[in-house]
């Protein structure tokens, strides 16, 4: 095939099926070390040497705290790339600039040029994207560059890059295989990120894992900053209407502060870029809102943390009945999460297309443990569709449990 100039259908189905991929298979894509980043970038060019960028790392938020800053950035006037991770509809999703997607040629042209090297190397999924990004913002010459860390910190492929900022939203249990078995274990990996002379910003911290970010800051030699999360963040309109965005649109607006030094911010390029966010970065699935009568709505918080924020919300919903299209990837705390469930709902329990989805008859079973109680569906369509045609004007639906689950949902075509 060395010879052989694949088109981007071929492309797509190449990186999907030969490269290990963490969204489909789960720890088996996880690669330990940077050796195989290093030696990738090098082939590529460096593309990371030089670039300006910002490093968002954290349990939950990085998505949208990643989103909002790049859409500030823009209203500031800057050529901004965006990369961000697991993508919901197309995997160009994830590689952005000035929030239009990289285009399929260049996905195209990336992998044909290093199509022997990749197969000769076995680099991940998560690795080549990685380097495909840097070089399409290296090619574009963007101004700036956010940049989400895949997961953890210390040993994620993006920790190559040297930031103006390095920023850790928050810290849960998740991944708990990989990064620790307590809040202050994986605190400690996502820590890695904070480098030396490089100011470093935490989203939200408490007594058990700022010791940690305290010591690595001590460690490199670098200032640490917190979060002071007052209601500030209330003086500005933002369509991610989710009640957790308190805290990620707090932690932006003290980003944009210790970015001041470096970047030209205006007061009015954060009103704009916060407002603007959905429409500037394309940024779906986060408490959205797909539809009315019957209301419909979709968020992707997948762990405790998250569906703690997220249960809490729809506890305080309004409607005739709440009906909850519910499916989750087999390695979460399942258990912990069915705990925080509305009890007085209709559950649609569903099987995402990804081999990491526990089985729906499965997810059935364990959440009448906890009263929950509903019918299995083999897929996120059948569930959709029978929720859908159960519900009346008054009724809310949501959708949610796995970002896996929300994407099959929007791309069903039942909600339109």
């Amino acid at each position: 095939m060395e010879n052989v100039k694949m088109n981007y259908s071929q492309v797509l189905r190449w990186i999907y099926n030969a490269l290990p991929m963490f969204q489909n298979i789960g720890q088996g894509a996880y690669k330990e070390g940077l050796d195989g980043t290093r030696m990738l970038m090098a082939h590529v060019g460096n593309p990371e040497k030089g670039l300006c960028c910002i490093h968002v790392a954290g349990t939950n938020g990085k998505g949208s705290v990643s989103n909002m800053l790049a859409s500030v950035l823009k209203e500031a006037g800057y050529k901004v790339g965006l990369y961000t991770s697991p993508h919901l509809l197309d995997f160009r999703e994830r590689i952005r600039v000035d929030g239009q997607m990289i285009p399929e040629e260049n996905v195209t042209c990336f992998v044909n040029e290093n199509f022997q090297f990749f197969s000769e190397n076995h680099f991940s999924f998560f690795e080549m994207s990685t380097a495909m990004a840097f070089d399409y913002f290296k090619q574009q010459k963007v101004d700036i560059a956010v940049v989400e860390v895949g997961l953890g910190g210390r040993l994620d492929c993006t920790n190559v890059i040297t930031p103006l900022l390095s920023i850790i939203t928050n810290i849960a249990l998740d991944h708990v295989a990989l990064l620790g078995n307590t809040r202050a274990e994986i605190a400690s990996e996502k820590a890695g990120i904070i480098k030396k002379g490089i100011p470093a910003l935490v989203g939200e911290a408490d007594d058990e894992i700022l010791p940690v970010f305290q010591r690595r800051a001590r460690e490199v030699g670098t200032e640490l900053y917190t979060v002071c999360q007052g209601d500030e963040y209330k003086k500005y309109e933002c369509p991610l209407c989710g009640q957790y965005q308190r805290f990620n649109i707090s932690t932006v607006l003290s980003a944009c502060k210790l970015l001041e030094k470096d970047l030209s911010i205006t007061e009015e390029s954060i009103k704009k870029g916060l407002a603007n966010v959905v429409k500037n970065m394309e940024f779906h699935g986060r408490w959205q809102i797909l539809r009315s009568e019957p209301t419909v709505i979709c968020d992707t918080g997948h762990n405790v943390n998250g569906i703690n924020e997220v249960s809490s919300q729809l506890q305080n919903l309004h409607c005739k009945n709440l009906r909850m299209v519910f499916g989750m990837v087999a390695d979460k705390d399942i258990d912990g999460v069915l705990t925080l469930l509305p009890t007085k709902a209709v559950y649609y329990f569903s099987q995402a297309t990804v081999h990491r989805a526990m089985p729906s008859s499965e997810l059935k079973s364990l959440a009448e443990k906890h009263g929950l109680l509903g019918q299995a569906y083999l897929s996120v369509k059948d569930a959709l569709t029978a929720a859908m045609k159960d519900a009346d004007a008054q009724d809310v639906v949501f959708i949610g449990g796995s970002t896996f689950t929300v994407a099959d949902a929007m791309s069903c075509g039942v909600v339109e």
